[in-house]
């Protein structure tokens, strides 16, 4: 490289030799003199990298191009990892852009400034790449005395990003775990025994959809879940006046955890129904917290399970599932409400809302979708099978989100049908920055906790401003903390046709149905989407949940 561009590293090859020369010279005479030679180095006039102004050094110049441009190039330098050469590329690359009237030059990838042209200076005798080296030195010296304060700050911010990597290997080894649970063949002995007895498909997948929640990993994962599991617990000890001398219905209650919570809370009878294997270990936990006397616990469905009342003051429930409506559990909630709840009762939560996004993350779909057209030269394009078949859950940076949210479904608890929770809603976004490609949808929902059954909420709330108005709530998309549901993405497949790009502002109109899965008393859902943004895109796609 440097035999092809002698003009760059020749200047900065050339100050050195000078210095070492000085150097020489001085060591044979006196000190006084490589005092002054090292003053003169160091205020080297620099002409600024946006205009011709000049300052007396390197450093004065480049806190005047980060307060008037807003451009720091140490920060630029730290954040893409430049070295030597790369930051000369940096320099010559803005000067190049700035000369040719650009004076916001885009800085946001190296790739931008990769190119070997950018050795040649632009201007010569820079005096600004004679300094770089200097500049890098001071820099480091800086960070390595900082204030203890701030070292300390760096470290918290490592063991939290630490903590955040482990919890996403827990949660893949909780996946992994019930996984491997469910395969065993001693899993299976009451779906065999329900074979056995001529039982329909349906009564089997619903067993098998039960028995899964008989694992510890599914509900320590629930458990751990902080912003679910506090929301709950802050609505009822918060709201005790609510729940004090009440007859509470606890539907699908695990752990018990919920139902301890109202307990505690002061309620006079807690009914706590599981279908699930659970409920055995739910009695133990209710027994060794002393709270038999309050907590009854009742072992089957509750559509078909007699309760010890004919009406309850309260329904709690965490029923949601991905998507929300994933596992249609809250088809037995419904039917809960409708069977049990007093007129005047309260549903907990009493509120949700779900809410799309247009989803665009070239970074994802270089490295999981077009990795693998090319993988060390041979086509593997078969390992996508499915992949645009099935709704991915995965956690996404906000960042990937490129338009606000809109709410299609909002699900007043208190009121909402079963038949309902098979829809086909419109739905309008506007794009809020350019994209290069419309990568899929974001699906996510809002769950809140209103105190009355009268309480409404705004259209289109957001927890985060419930909260500011003292009600509690959480939202499960990529602008809140992660929790177990994480975002349904639907990638778009485009086929062999290559996706167009999108402006920001440019409007795109659809609408989003769901559908429970034809199958036999199959809990999986299909979603499907149309999509409307003028002649560069629009679309129509099913995707599935299962």
């Amino acid at each position: 490289m440097a035999s092809s561009n002698p003009a760059a590293v020749a200047p900065v090859d050339d100050v050195h030799a000078d210095s070492r020369s000085v150097s020489d010279e001085s060591d044979s005479s006196n000190e006084e003199g490589w005092e002054d030679v090292e003053a003169d180095d160091e205020t080297q006039p620099v002409v600024d990298l946006f205009s011709d102004e000049v300052f007396p050094d390197a450093r004065s110049m480049l806190k005047a191009c980060k307060e008037k441009h807003q451009f720091d190039l140490l920060k630029i330098q730290k954040d893409l990892g430049l070295d030597f050469i790369d930051t000369i590329k940096l320099v010559n690359y803005v000067r190049t852009q700035v000369k040719a009237g650009n004076k916001t030059p885009d800085v946001d990838s190296k790739s931008k400034f990769d190119d070997d042209v950018y050795l040649k200076p632009v201007m010569e005798d820079d005096a600004l790449l004679y300094s770089l080296d200097d500049i890098t030195e001071e820099q480091g010296e800086e960070a390595a005395t900082g204030s203890e304060a701030e070292r300390r700050v760096l470290e918290l911010q490592e063991d939290l990003e630490r903590l955040q990597t482990q919890f996403s290997e827990y949660r893949l080894a909780v996946q992994q775990s019930m996984e491997d649970q469910m395969s065993k063949e001693d899993d299976k002995l009451d779906s065999k025994a329900s074979k056995a007895s001529g039982a329909t498909k349906a009564q089997e997948i619903d067993e098998d959809y039960f028995a899964s929640y008989a694992y510890n990993g599914i509900h320590e994962s629930m458990l751990k879940d902080a912003i679910r599991t506090d929301a709950y617990r802050d609505f009822v000890y918060e709201n005790k006046n609510l729940f004090k001398d009440k007859v509470v219905l606890d539907v699908g209650c695990g752990t018990g955890i919920l139902s301890m919570f109202c307990a505690k809370a002061g309620a006079k009878k807690v009914i706590s129904v599981d279908n699930s294997n659970i409920i055995d270990r739910a009695k133990e936990i209710v027994f060794d917290n002393e709270f038999g006397d309050v907590i009854t616990l009742v072992r089957g469905k509750i559509e078909e399970v007699t309760l010890p009342v004919d009406k309850v003051d309260i329904i709690i429930s965490e029923w949601m599932g991905y998507a929300l409506l994933f596992e249609c559990m809250f088809d037995s909630v419904i039917y809960a409400r409708d069977r049990y709840l007093a007129p005047d009762g309260l549903m907990v939560p009493s509120h949700a809302t779900l809410r799309i996004a247009p989803y665009a993350d070239p970074d994802f779909m270089a490295s999981h979708i077009s990795f693998w057209e090319d993988v060390y030269g041979f086509k593997m394009t078969s390992m996508l099978l499915k992949i645009y078949d099935e709704a991915l859950v995965r956690n996404i940076p906000s960042s990937t989100i490129v338009a606000d949210s809109t709410v299609f479904l909002p699900l007043p608890l208190h009121t909402i049908t079963v038949e309902e929770l098979t829809f086909l809603k419109e739905f309008q976004v506007t794009l809020n920055q350019d994209i290069d490609a419309l990568d899929g949808w974001a699906i996510w929902f809002d769950i809140f906790f209103m105190p009355s059954r009268d309480s409404p909420i705004p259209e289109n709330a957001v927890p985060a401003d419930m909260q500011k108005k003292g009600f509690v709530g959480f939202t499960t998309g990529p602008y809140g903390t992660e929790t177990h549901w994480q975002q349904t993405i639907a990638l778009i497949d485009h086929g062999s046709h290559k996706p167009k790009a999108l402006k920001k502002g440019q409007v795109i109109s659809g609408k989003i149905g769901y559908q429970k899965r034809d199958q036999e008393g199959s809990r999986g859902l299909n979603i499907n989407i149309d999509w409307q943004g003028g002649d560069n895109t629009k679309g129509s796609q099913k995707w599935s949940l299962q």
